[in-house]
């Protein structure tokens, strides 16, 4: 089908995902700060990581689909336990540098109430990813999102989305958004995003 035939609906949707991924571009900023715009309920502390209070998050939206291994993964599942979503590409340099970290932290907290979840976009297709967790030795599921839309469209606007390429996001025990990082993380950086909300009642 040609461009001129194709529904406009369609082609405004790929124009909003191409910009999107446009922005999220592979990202190494260490300067703290980070975007959100209008009247967000966030603050963003000199670490570049960005936290809601208790009492105003609000959940994603459905953020489920087939992981790297072929599997059905529905986030809204792992309610119940705090949750850590990485946006990541097997292209990226920095996720690269944080993916020791992210192994590392995983293995140590599996037993404490804490989930990784990874969401592996812009990977045409699944072995340069499956080759990426199986070099650093990554012991969490990823859902395979090559176009992100599970980016795109899994956080409602306005809350702590992700918005470049290594982001991390963490749900609290209640599945609602609670700390965001625009940049790779070092163990504890990552920690730092994590061990408040277990403490959380």
């Amino acid at each position: 089908m040609s461009l001129s035939r194709a529904p406009r609906r369609t082609l405004l949707a790929v124009g909003v995902l191409t910009a999107a991924l446009a922005l999220s571009a592979c990202s190494s900023d260490n300067n703290g700060k980070s975007g959100g715009g209008g009247n967000t309920n966030f603050v963003t502390n000199t670490g570049g990581v960005s936290t809601v209070a208790k009492g105003e998050r609000t959940a994603p939206n459905d953020i489920v689909g087939e992981t790297l291994d072929g599997k059905r993964l529905d986030v809204a599942d792992l309610k119940g336990k705090v949750v850590v979503l990485n946006a990541w590409g097997s292209w990226c340099g920095p996720c690269r540098a944080e993916a020791p970290h992210f192994a590392k932290v995983a293995k140590d907290l599996k037993g404490q109430g804490v989930e990784f979840v990874g969401l592996n976009t812009r990977d045409p297709n699944k072995q340069p990813a499956i080759a990426f967790e199986e070099d650093y030795g990554v012991p969490y599921p990823s859902l395979y999102d090559p176009q992100g839309k599970l980016i795109l469209f899994g956080f409602p606007k306005g809350t702590l989305n992700p918005q470049a390429i290594p982001s991390t996001v963490v749900l609290d025990k209640e599945g609602k958004i609670a700390a965001r990082s625009l940049m790779a993380l070092d163990e504890k950086k990552l920690r730092s995003m994590i061990e408040p909300l277990l403490k959380e009642k």
